[in-house]
Order: C-alpha cells, then sequence, then structure tokens
C-alpha cells in the first residue's frame, strides 16, 4: 500500500538534508539510492525522522511506495546521469506522475527533458535549490519550472520545504521548460559577481591598506548593520576571523588562492552573450576564477614583472563600503536584465517581483535590498534596476567612491576587475551619446554593413576612399 507522499532519489549531502527536511515538516517521504549502503548511514542519522521515511533500493518497490500521482525529486549529478536516472524511472511511471530535479543543470537539458516527457503525460519540473547544506537542511530558496500541472502536485510540500521570509515561503512556480533551473543559473551569475567584488575589496583592505584578516573581519561585521547587510558580507566576517587550530593562523591566509567553479557562473555568462545583454559584472567575476586557477603562470609572471607594490591605496573603508553597494548594484541589476530578455525569449513571463521575494531568505545572495527590488517590479514594466529611484538615489551617492576605489586600485597596482567592469557598465549605460557611431563607420568601411543618420533613416552607406590590402 503506498504510503510516501513523495519521493527523492540521491542521498548525498544535498539530498539527505533536503528528505530531513521534507521529513521534518510533516510529510512521509520514500528515499532510495544507489548504493544501498548509503541508505542505512541515512536512517542511522535521521533520529526521530526515522518514522516519516519510506527506505528501498530496489527502484521499483521504491516507485510503488509513492501515492499517485507521485512526485519524485531526483539529486544526481547533472548532465548525463541525470538521463540515465530519467530513461529507468519512466517505465515504471504512470500518467500525470513527475519527475522533479533538483540540481544544478544547465537550462536546455531541463527544456529538453520537458519536451521529451510531455508528450508522454510525464511531468518534468526543474527545480533550483538555493542554500547549500544548511538551506537544503532547513530551508532554501526554491525556483520551480516545468509543467504547471505537476507543479501543483508537489506545491505543498515544496512550499512547506522552503525559507521563510516575514511567514512568506522562498519558493514559486516561475514557468514552463527550462525557466526554473534558468533562474537558479542566473542567481548563480549575480553570486558570483557578489563574491568577486567582496573578494576585491578585501584585497584592497590587505594589500593596499596592510590590514590583518581580524580587523577585516571586523569592519565586514559593521558593514553587515548596514546596507550591504546580507548573508554573503556575514560569512565574510566569519572567514575573516577564523583562526586554524593548528597553526593558530588566520585560516584565509593559509588558503590557496584558486578559486573553484561547477560551471553555472559560466553557464549565466554565455547565456547572457547568447540573448545580447551586457553582463560584464558576472563575466568578470567568472574571468576572474579562471585567472585564480593559473597560479603557476601568475608566479611566474610575477618574477617577470616584480612584485606588486602594497599598503599604498589612498582610499577610505567608507569609500570601501560605498564602492562595494554600488558594485552589487550594478550585478543585480545585469542580472535581472538577462532574466527579462530570457523571458520574452522563452515565452516564461518571469515574474521578476516573484523571483526577487524568494530571494529575501534562504538563498546564497540574500540581502536587505531585495524587498526594494521586488517593489520596484512588481509596479509592472521592464526597468532596469538602474533606473528605479531608490537605486538611482543610492547609485548617486555611491559611484563617487566606486570611482575613488578603482582609481586607487589602479595607482597601487591593486586588480580589481569585477568592480572596474561594474563601473565600465554603469558609464556607458548612462552615457547619452556613445562611441559606436564610430564602429559603425569602421563596419560599412570593410563590409558596406551600413549604418542610420537621424532624419535619413537606416541603411546608409559613406562613400570611402579606396585602400590598398597588402
Amino acid at each position: 500500500m503506498p504510503s510516501a507522499d513523495i519521493g527523492l532519489i540521491g542521498l548525498a549531502v544535498m539530498g539527505s538534508n533536503l528528505a530531513l527536511n521534507i521529513a521534518e515538516k510533516g510529510h512521509t517521504i520514500a528515499v532510495s539510492n544507489r548504493t544501498a549502503s548509503r541508505i542505512d548511514d541515512f536512517l542511522a542519522a535521521a533520529g526521530d525522522l526515522r518514522s516519516r521515511i519510506v527506505p528501498n533500493a530496489d527502484l521499483t518497490a521504491f516507485v510503488q511506495s509513492i501515492k499517485r500521482p507521485r512526485s519524485i525529486i531526483i539529486m544526481v549529478k547533472a548532465g548525463k546521469p541525470v538521463d540515465e536516472m530519467i530513461a529507468r524511472l519512466v517505465p515504471l511511471l504512470d500518467k500525470g506522475d513527475a519527475i522533479i530535479e533538483c540540481g544544478n543543470s544547465l537550462y536546455t537539458d531541463t527544456a529538453r527533458r520537458f519536451a521529451d516527457l510531455t508528450p508522454k503525460g510525464i511531468g518534468y519540473l526543474g527545480v533550483g535549490v538555493s542554500g547549500g547544506e544548511e538551506g537544503a537542511r532547513h530551508g532554501p530558496s526554491i525556483m520551480v519550472g516545468g509543467s504547471k500541472e505537476q507543479w501543483h502536485n508537489a506545491e505543498a510540500v515544496l512550499t512547506a520545504i522552503a525559507a521563510k521570509f516575514k511567514g512568506e515561503s522562498c519558493c514559486a512556480y516561475l514557468g514552463e521548460g527550462g525557466a526554473g533551473h534558468f533562474v537558479k543559473t542566473i542567481h548563480n551569475g549575480i553570486e558570483y559577481g557578489d563574491m568577486q567584488m567582496i573578494a576585491e575589496v578585501y584585497g584592497v583592505m590587505r594589500d593596499g591598506l596592510g590590514m590583518r584578516p581580524t580587523e577585516c573581519a571586523e569592519v565586514f561585521r559593521k558593514w553587515n548593520k548596514g546596507p550591504l547587510n546580507s548573508y554573503l558580507i556575514e560569512i565574510t566576517g566569519h572567514v575573516l576571523d577564523y583562526v586554524d587550530t593548528e597553526t593558530q593562523k588566520p585560516l584565509v591566509d593559509l588558503i590557496l588562492d584558486k578559486a573553484g567553479q561547477k560551471g553555472t557562473g559560466r553557464w549565466s555568462a554565455i547565456a547572457a552573450e547568447d540573448l545580447g545583454v551586457p553582463a560584464t559584472a558576472i563575466e568578470g567575476a567568472v574571468a576572474a576564477r579562471s585567472l585564480s586557477s593559473l597560479k603557476d603562470e601568475r608566479m611566474a609572471a610575477e618574477k617577470v614583472y616584480g612584485e606588486m607594490a602594497s599598503g599604498n591605496a589612498r582610499v577610505t573603508l567608507e569609500d570601501l563600503e560605498q564602492a562595494l553597494l554600488a558594485g552589487k548594484i550594478v550585478s543585480y541589476a545585469q542580472g535581472f536584465a538577462v532574466l527579462q530578455r530570457a523571458s520574452e525569449e522563452n515565452g516564461w513571463g518571469l515574474p521578476l517581483a516573484t523571483i526577487a521575494k524568494i530571494w529575501r531568505a534562504g538563498c546564497i545572495i540574500r540581502s536587505k535590498f531585495l524587498d526594494q527590488m521586488s517593489a520596484a517590479y512588481a509596479k509592472g514594466g521592464n526597468i532596469n534596476l538602474l533606473m528605479v529611484p531608490d537605486f538611482v538615489a543610492v547609485m548617486k551617492g555611491s559611484h563617487g567612491a566606486l570611482r575613488r576605489v578603482i582609481s586607487a586600485g589602479a595607482a597601487a597596482e591593486l586588480p580589481l576587475i569585477c568592480l572596474s567592469a561594474s563601473l565600465s557598465y554603469f558609464d556607458s549605460y548612462r552615457q547619452g551619446r556613445g562611441t559606436a557611431n564610430l564602429i559603425q563607420g569602421q563596419r560599412d568601411f570593410f563590409g558596406a554593413h551600413g549604418f542610420e543618420i537621424a532624419g535619413r533613416g537606416p541603411d546608409q552607406h559613406g562613400v570611402w576612399p579606396a585602400t590598398i590590402h597588402e
């Protein structure tokens, strides 16, 4: 007799924590895993929640233990393993059942799977889950895309396990196909930019102002009480304050300066380029991570060019705070612009106000000003955040500090790839008369691509002198 409200396959850290979260919220959950011993380990650690868990290593028995219409979460590695699991599940499912994929899948893969399964009567939900291990266990931000009908079948469970912000669940249905995973991808792109800008500001403190990690930590704790209040600013203080028990040195000074990446940040930059939306902060952050991986090359280059100057950055901590605030706003503005364009291109109808709302708690980029963003989009329109009155006021007050920080960084030989990209975007966005007129002239000269002249219309051409090609 089926007894489980929902099923979950894949009991690695994220899957295990989601399963415990579901059980803790009062739902009975069936669990399975390719390696049966992991099921035993999971049950042993479940404690009082064991009574709401239905374990089964056999996939057929696992499926049969779930109430119809079935909703089955899969938490396996993105890519081929997801397709392989779908192939195993589909023959065991009935029309109206749904597969809910909660990993970090490429949104085009999710759209393909949605299109393949829909004619078979099997729902497919591509669900972005943000918040890391802690979020999965106690309340993540959940971004749902795919079949709306099957979303309603799983809505009660997913809404219950999501983070809450002032009583509102940070879970929402966002659109068909790959909408949910696309939103999660852009979330991660914004996260990349946020983290890189924080790291760059830390670099100015460390190398430009000669501050110790504990001193930096104190500054970030202070900033977290003001406009920069956010999860990433909060944890930065903790990371900088932590002392290695073996050496009694600041742990951050011992960690190798090579940043990892699993692909979502790169996907967000590629998506922005494909859609023709400038996302320079995200692209800069991805490039910075790639540069960080070139440790041996960087060390060799340092020997060739000499060590960079240090301890001579002429900048204040107040300027650093305001510069980081300005950079963050630009990064969010770019991310939401990408979401808007993708929504138009794919017919998703992404609810931008809702997206900002469900990012207010649970997710990695939760921050104080997401409320303002949500309110701005709730009024309707496709306005860039840099044109929202609240953010116009902030940018007018903070972009001067961003300029001073970047100028000081350049003079002190401090790399600020992401903050610089944000400022350049801001200046380009607000420049009424740019320089692309020269580019259009060049394009017409060598390729007869044409240009537009006010009052004469498009498809104009110059009468250019002949040139000698050698």
